[in-house]
């Protein structure tokens, strides 16, 4: 029986990196959607799903492009917070408008202002990223 639910539990994260994966691409496209988070839902998903899937998708470059730079340097551009956090308010709001629940609102109100410090607070603030020679710079590092 465990066997089983290992492979349930592998095809699962396989369905939803592959779901994550789509909407990160089509995020490339969309203003609204972003890319990164979506992104970054795919690579765990993928990495618990299959190694094979896994090697696959570090290896795109779509990964290299929108995702590497993040994941070895653990810091982002302001741009990217704004976007990513922006994005991730506005569905929690709609959540929060749509549940019209007191406790769901206070509850999703405390998660927003937790992501907020952690943008702000926790994930550094970069100017740019640059790669040259094979090796990322970070130019104009702002806060840790």
């Amino acid at each position: 029986m465990k066997m089983k639910r290992s492979k349930i539990t592998k095809w699962f994260y396989l369905a939803f990196g592959f779901l994550s994966l789509g909407l990160g691409t089509v995020g490339i496209f969309l203003p609204v959607l972003p890319t990164t988070p979506f992104y970054l839902l795919t690579a765990f998903c993928f990495s618990r799903g299959s190694k094979r899937w896994d090697r696959w998708f570090r290896g795109t470059k779509l990964y290299k492009r929108h995702l590497e730079e993040f994941i070895t340097t653990r810091a982002m551009t302001w741009k990217s917070k704004i976007l990513i956090f922006a994005f991730a308010a506005t569905m929690m709001t709609i959540s929060a408008v749509m549940v019209n629940k007191l406790p769901m609102t206070i509850a999703i109100a405390c998660l927003l202002l937790f992501q907020l410090y952690y943008f702000i607070f926790r994930i550094k603030t970069i100017r740019s990223i640059a790669k040259r020679n094979g090796q990322i710079e970070i130019d104009g590092q702002i806060d840790g």
